[in-house]
């Protein structure tokens, strides 16, 4: 599955550093993090990994294959 994750602002590249397994740009006041998702596990821990961090998720959502 692969997923993006939207946030609110510009991640620096060192924050976004700290997603190595997703990609990310950075575009109209957002940063789009996207990337293959194996399981439920890892969305969530991609969640907590957001919310420990400070960054506020405006939109999360499953992409077609």
């Amino acid at each position: 599955m692969r997923y993006e994750i939207r946030v609110e602002g510009h991640v620096s590249e060192t924050l976004a550093r700290l997603f190595p397994e997703l990609d990310h740009v950075v575009m109209s006041g957002q940063t789009v993090l996207y990337g293959p998702i194996v399981d439920d596990a890892q969305l969530y821990g991609l969640l907590a990994r957001c919310q420990s961090l400070g960054l506020r998720v405006v939109e999360m959502r499953q992409l077609p294959e």
